[in-house]
């Protein structure tokens, strides 16, 4: 479910803005007219019934932010146009959780007689749950060090976060015990996108993987990312043994303990009463 699903809507249409996005070299040099058309995926409840232009968003302003970030950039493709459009709405206005987008291109060059042609994506901040572990070197400060490289991603916001518990190791390798957390985020990331951030800030703090459950300076871990339930080579969601783990349902069950399981449907405390 995205965040936005009953959300109120700013509708800007049809946008005229002068470009220079393409693959040939024609179109970077002359330009064209392209379209935009903006959804707003908000809360207007507050603006409506208090009359605050402070409670809401401008839609004056997000306009211009539109025509500029059109214009400031030259991509070959429209759709990476759109992207950039709509990266650069919800990362300056706060009050905005999602937004459709439309990118028409009626003088592309195509050959054939045509009305127009567009990209049409949705994109809008997500909430996600992560796992946190460390038993080598200083655990405290390596977590907290991943927590503040995670809140100076501007992609990121950092919601809550549990208290760090002590815990045994899992998966029968001997080792130290472990220092272990959850975070509650919400991010402009795709679930790959955010694992790729996760394995470079443990890379940041030295993290390895010569031993499978063995020790780690950091382990950051994808546990559950919106309602989505995905199996791939590179990711699992919900994170596959989370239900197993008591160092993960302890911490999840602090911060978010009517979180529904999207596979099972379990909240994080029924789970982790399951678990005591």
């Amino acid at each position: 479910m995205q965040i936005e699903d009953d959300m109120d809507q700013i509708e800007i249409r049809d946008l005229e803005i002068y470009a220079y996005h393409g693959v040939f070299p024609e179109e970077k040099e002359k330009g064209q007219l392209f379209y935009v058309t903006a959804v707003l995926h908000t809360d207007l409840h507050p603006a409506g019934v208090t009359d605050d232009l402070a409670l809401s968003t401008h839609y004056g302003e997000v306009a211009l932010t539109l025509k500029k970030a059109m214009e400031s950039h030259s991509f070959d493709l429209i759709e990476a146009a759109a992207e950039h459009c709509v990266r650069e709405v919800l990362l300056t206005y706060p009050l905005i959780r999602g937004v459709d987008l439309k990118v028409s291109k009626p003088h592309a060059p195509i050959p054939v007689p045509f009305e127009d042609v567009s990209v049409t994506i949705h994109r809008g901040w997500q909430q996600a749950f992560l796992g946190l572990g460390s038993n080598m070197g200083d655990s405290r400060q390596i977590l907290e060090g991943s927590l503040r490289a995670l809140e100076s991603d501007s992609m990121i916001r950092v919601l809550k976060t549990s208290d760090w518990i002590v815990t045994k190791p899992y998966g029968g390798v001997e080792q130290d015990d472990f220092l272990n957390g959850a975070a509650q985020i919400e991010t402009l990331y795709s679930p790959q996108e955010l694992l790729k951030k996760l394995h470079s800030i443990e890379a940041d703090y030295g993290r390895t993987r010569e031993i499978h459950w063995g020790p780690r300076t950091l382990d950051m871990d994808i546990l559950l990312f919106g309602d989505l339930i995905m199996d791939t080579r590179e990711l699992t969601i919900p994170h596959r043994d989370m239900c197993n783990r008591e160092f993960v349902l302890r911490p999840m069950a602090q911060i978010a303990p009517y979180q529904h399981h999207p596979g099972n449907g379990l909240t994080m405390e029924e789970l982790f009463l399951r678990k005591k």
